[in-house]
């Protein structure tokens, strides 16, 4: 049973730390802990943690979620504002509560509770900056001044819609994991859409939309427009075709049937990332961006962990 380990784009600053602890002999929920919250704090990156893109009043609202795939417990986080990991938060959810999914005002309140980490704190300060400028930009290209005058007691559902933008209504950190017991997990940080409407939840803190895995079968997680993947409930899709026997690339493939299937309103696209119960990985890209989405891949035996480029597909 190798240990394996599939990370997302954005997870290029946690995959390290993963495989390291992999190697060593942690178990799935330790290693996608240990993938996922470096990218959470990592200054560059802008579409996951405190130095992600905000919502349209400028505040960033964050999402995770974390499952174990031997037991199929399960947690959440949603419109988390003021902390480091939401993925570890999500964690203590689902260890600490009866409940799957916390968001805003109690998700922040459970985090107080449970002493996580606050933030931004002086080494993010810079990428909140950065971030922030860039709304800043956002709003002066998309805004009329005297809108902005009144700026965020405005109505805002009309500048959601203009969010609506491919270059920037995408990015998520994904980690698959299947440790030295060959049980399965997976999980998932995200700063969420750019310039979102406040208390827009995406597929990502959704079990069985942006994020599903199951020992028996494998696991699945997805990027990109979040909407389209909570209506076709694809990450739990993809399992459930591997249940019925199919390999996990003709899964992927069956769950990209289903996406075509949903009236599309926005531009934009979709990654998924799988990986069956033995490990043997597929990520296949539909959409904007296909020709650059990268993912990165260790399972014991490599030497290190390599970036593989996605198949692609389209609409």
């Amino acid at each position: 049973m190798a240990k394996t380990i599939l990370v997302s784009s954005e997870g290029k600053y946690g995959i390290e730390a993963g495989v390291e602890v992999l190697r060593g002999g942690a178990a799935r929920l330790d290693v996608i802990e240990a993938a996922i919250r470096p990218v959470e704090i990592a200054p560059e990156c802008r579409s996951v943690g405190l130095g992600g893109w905000p919502n349209l009043t400028g505040a960033a609202e964050l999402d995770a979620s974390i499952m174990d795939g031997r037991t199929l417990h399960s947690g959440s986080v949603g419109a988390l504002s003021g902390f480091r990991h939401p993925i570890s938060v999500a964690r203590q959810v689902m260890e600490r509560l009866p409940h799957v999914l916390l968001v805003g005002a109690g998700a922040a309140r459970f985090a107080t509770e449970i002493g996580a980490e606050p933030g931004p704190t002086d080494d993010q300060a810079a990428a909140v900056a950065l971030a922030r400028q860039g709304w800043e930009t956002w709003l002066t290209a998309h805004v009329p001044a005297e809108v902005r005058a009144d700026w965020p007691d405005v109505p805002l559902i009309e500048w959601a819609r203009q969010s609506a933008d491919p270059e920037t209504a995408h990015g998520t950190t994904i980690a698959l994991v299947k440790d030295a017991a060959g049980e399965i997990g997976c999980g998932v940080s995200t700063c969420g859409w750019a310039y979102k409407y406040p208390g827009r939840l995406g597929d990502s803190p959704i079990i069985g939309a942006g994020v599903y895995a199951d020992s028996r079968y494998g696991a699945a997680g997805c990027t990109g427009m979040g909407e389209l993947t909570i209506r076709t409930g694809t990450a739990r899709a993809v399992v459930l075709y591997m249940k019925m026997g199919l390999s996990v690339e003709a899964a992927c493939r069956e769950a990209l049937a289903d996406l075509r299937a949903a009236e599309r309103r926005f531009k934009g696209g979709v990654t998924i990332h799988a990986i069956d119960a033995a490990g043997q990985p597929c990520v296949l890209s539909v959409g904007r961006f296909t020709d650059t989405v990268r993912w990165y891949f260790w399972t014991e035996g490599m030497p290190a962990f390599e970036e593989r480029q996605t198949l692609v597909a389209g609409w």
